[in-house]
């Protein structure tokens, strides 16, 4: 996610009609929470959910069960509302800002302490309905100590370390105890939401400050007084809805819900928090809950296996909305069919896939979240999504989630704010509940069902949908009270471990990496972190946060403060600095830019490079020009010199693999803010919110050649494996020749940044003795090249040390031109062509 407001996001703030009383909770050093435990008998919704099975079983005999009056009679058939008819409704929608509110006093939540201490530990839920709990376990937390032998300087802050380790160890025993374990624990969808069985439908909602509730939709006509909810000790309201005469499900498929309730904040109409989809009606501003259950022949069957994890992890970074070559929102159908083939034979290993959660703006590039659950109704049903998982399996390709539990949208309408009328129910109250910049809401990670409700949410993306992994965006703002906003990190173990770290939100992290590894131990986890926080990318059992990878968002960065200077003032060793700084032991994945780049506001790399001459000089009819030809060859050698020194995985947004001309701009109307200023919107243009496939395709436009390179680059590193090799050694980093050569795995890399000078007979140093062959070259006529090199040329190694290394070979080493070598034997196996279908 970028650090910075996007456009469009802000809304006009309603004046704050109620007092609000915040609640502590413990941030940072152990030292500052004297007496505040995660479960200290004070804090109201620490005490919550620890109960036992009567807390939401609708089975035990101490509840109080409503049943639906509407049911037993005749009733008109509800349209189904599954997706808008029309892909391209509104997507501006004038949502109000939130409203701040009284939140609930003490004395009516510490009340239920005495129930509480005696209740039933939640141990026996792993019975779930009649059916037991699968076989699945997490290992037990281990010493947490390893962290000090991989990193000495760690010791220094063994205090604090040691004491976040004990607040996770702490949660863990915790949900072993009340919970039944986290296997138990993040399966919170079998019990809160609807839930149906042969009977018929109950519905649970954790809403404690609401005063009174009911279940409203299509099925009753929305009427308030039909499906009168109750609520238990614990702040869980409860419906049971049986089955009608005839054995059908009291609420059809694909009919509109809500959940109507009495708060402090006023009677509201709210989306159900655990909602599985959600529609915004054409023409309407609010969106409806939907019940979707559909017939058991008409949900999706997965059909093939989830691919093994790869070595190496090659992630094509995608939107679906923005997907088509034409100014729409595409679908899920299209994606399945259209652009994963085309992944699959550019040679990635894996489709990134952004703005899953539905979100109400759409502007908000699926960050401002609405409906946790709940796949976007945009592109399709959850069937449709399902059935683009399986088809990308298919294709031996894993599908990763960007996934944000790091804030949620501050729609009051749609979205979990001020849901049960309190400021303070998911989210921390006060400012500390507020992203000033994002301007969205802060959860609370210390609140127990806040730990229910985002472990469920991640189990049920990875169980339900199949998907292979996430990357957890906005990292960096959870684990600091500033969310590194006006922050620079230096690297002083200090920024890292104070009283700005929110040991809540870290303790969060790591058990869900937790849960990721132990119930999926394929899937992949990746942490957006702007920080490079120590122990990041540690097992958590070793005492780290437990993330596979780590982005390398340093880089991205890099390449634009570059862009902006003269190519005399670009210095070697600076790009090999940043492009290797990472700690031992911590895999990275590097990417030259994402999707932040690519944003209105900033630029692309190939629009840093060219400019306005990517509109008239891209054809190869045309003469080009030097700022063309500049851009080209750099572009070319930017994503090779940071596949190749970056890290572990490498990450490409789609389209920038062929230069994609000019920026995103999401459809979006004028603006008004509180102070009157209007912020001009581009009439709901779709025409800067797609992807211009067909530019790269295009045998005519040097686009294509950009594209071949990235093909052929991926398909370097599946047959090497070069980012996961241990074997990296940079053996020059000259600044007079503006030369960089360094070796990964069995490969000699050779940059030659310099503008105009090449270099015959250029002495580069390696290790293995023997012939070398080209099997890249950046100057080739295929990749828009000036073919200054012989690809069939033979390069022998001779003795001596040269460079610090035991052996040499002289190259020709054109300017701007980067050149990839390997032994003879480790030869680089025929590209496939461009003619042959895709694969699968």
């Amino acid at each position: 996610m970028v650090y910075c407001a996007i456009s469009g996001v802000r809304f006009p703030c309603l004046p704050s009609v109620y007092n609000t009383k915040s609640q502590s909770s413990f941030n940072g050093d152990p030292l500052c929470r004297k007496g505040l435990s995660f479960f200290s008998k004070k804090d109201p919704f620490s005490l919550k959910m620890l109960a036992g099975k009567s807390s939401y079983d609708s089975d035990s005999p101490n509840l109080a069960v409503t049943t639906s009056t509407a049911t037993t009679t005749t009733t008109p058939t509800p349209e189904k509302v599954l997706v808008p008819p029309d892909g391209n409704a509104s997507e501006d929608p004038l949502v109000p800002h939130d409203v701040e509110c009284l939140t609930m006093e003490d004395n009516q939540i510490v009340e239920d302490k005495e129930k509480q201490e005696t209740s039933t530990p939640l141990s026996e839920s792993i019975i779930i309905g009649k059916t037991e709990a699968k076989s699945r376990s997490i290992p037990p937390p281990g010493s947490g100590q390893r962290i000090y032998e991989i990193d000495p300087s760690l010791t220094g802050f063994r205090q604090h370390l040691d004491y976040r380790y004990s607040q996770y160890k702490r949660i863990r025993e915790e949900i072993d105890k009340y919970e039944g374990g986290l296997e138990v624990f993040s399966r919170g969808y079998e019990k809160l939401g609807f839930i149906r069985s042969e009977t018929g439908i109950t519905y649970r909602e954790w809403a404690p400050g609401a005063k009174w509730a009911a279940l409203i939709g299509d099925f009753n006509n929305w009427n308030p007084n039909a499906d009168v909810m109750t609520q238990n000790e614990f702040g869980v309201w409860e419906v049971f809805l049986p089955n009608n005469a005839d054995g059908s499900p009291p609420i059809p498929h694909g009919s509109r819900v809500k959940i109507r309730m009495d708060t402090p904040s006023g009677i509201k109409d709210s989306i159900p928090a655990w909602i599985k989809f959600s529609v915004q009606a054409p023409g309407e501003i609010p969106y409806n809950g939907i019940y979707y259950d559909p017939p058991e022949e008409e949900k999706y069957i997965f059909k093939h296996p989830q691919p093994k994890r790869p070595e190496s992890l090659r992630i094509y970074e995608a939107h679906v909305g923005m997907s088509s070559t034409e100014p729409l929102i595409n679908t899920y159908a299209n994606f399945r069919d259209d652009v994963l083939p085309r992944i699959k034979k550019l040679g990635y290993n894996a489709v990134q896939i952004m703005a899953i959660q539905e979100h109400s703006y759409y502007a908000s590039f699926g960050y401002h979240v609405t409906n946790y659950f709940a796949p976007c109704s945009r592109c399709g049903t959850p069937d449709d999504l399902k059935s683009l998982i399986d088809r990308a399996h298919e294709l031996g390709l894993l599908v990763l989630m960007d996934i944000v539990h790091s804030h949620a949208s501050n729609n009051t309408l749609d979205g979990l704010n001020m849901f049960d009328g309190t400021d303070n129910h998911y989210f921390h109250s006060g400012s500390r509940g507020h992203h000033w910049m994002w301007d969205s809401r802060l959860f609370n990670y210390g609140s127990w069902e806040v730990l229910r409700f985002l472990l469920s949410n991640a189990r049920w993306w990875l169980d339900e949908y199949k998907f292979d992994g996430f990357r957890f965006d906005g990292v960096t703002s959870m684990m600091y009270t500033h969310h590194g906003l006006q922050m620079t990190f230096t690297g002083n173990y200090n920024e890292y471990f104070g009283y700005a770290t929110d040991i809540d939100a870290v303790v969060y992290l790591m058990v869900v990496n937790d849960m990721i590894h132990g119930l999926f131990p394929d899937a992949v986890s990746i942490g957006e972190d702007v920080s490079g926080m120590p122990t990041f990318c540690i097992p958590v059992q070793d005492g780290g946060v437990g993330f596979d990878y780590r982005l390398h968002m340093a880089i991205a960065d890099k390449w634009i403060e570059l862009l902006q200077k003269k190519d005399e003032d670009w210095r070697m060793g600076d790009i090999v600095h940043t492009l290797t700084n990472r700690r031992w032991l911590e895999k990275c994945v590097s990417y030259a830019e994402s999707h932040d780049q690519a944003l209105v506001g900033d630029k692309t790399i190939a629009f840093w490079l060219m400019d306005k001459d990517m509109y008239d000089f891209m054809a190869l009819d045309r003469p080009s020009t030097p700022l063309v030809d500049r851009g080209i060859a750099l572009h070319k050698m930017i994503r090779l010199i940071t596949m190749g020194l970056g890290g572990e995985g490498y990450l490409n947004f789609m389209g920038n693999e062929f230069g994609h001309p000019e920026w995103i701009d999401f459809p979006r109307g004028d603006q008004r803010l509180p102070t009157g200023k209007i912020i001009p919107g581009n009439n709901n243009s779709f025409d800067k919110c797609r992807r211009r496939f067909d530019l790269g395709d295009a045998e005519y436009l040097r686009y294509h050649g950009m594209q071949e390179f990235d093909r052929a680059m991926q398909h370097l590193e599946e047959i090497y494996g070069f980012m996961t090799s241990e074997h990296q050694y940079i053996s020059r980093k000259n600044e007079g020749d503006r030369v960089i050569v360094f070796e990964r795995g069995n490969l000699v890399f050779v940059f030659n940044f310099h503008w105009t000078n090449s270099y015959s007979d250029y002495r580069v140093g390696c290790l293995k003795p023997g012939k070398y062959k080209i099997v890249l070259d950046s100057d080739d006529p295929l990749f828009g090249g000036f073919k200054r090199l012989d690809k069939d040329a033979e390069y022998f190694s001779s003795e001596g040390w040269y460079d610090d290394r035991p052996r040499s070979f002289l190259v020709y080493a054109p300017s701007r031109t980067a050149v990839v070598y390997a032994l003879v034997e480790d030869e680089l196996e025929p590209a496939e062509s461009e003619n042959e279908p895709a694969e699968g």
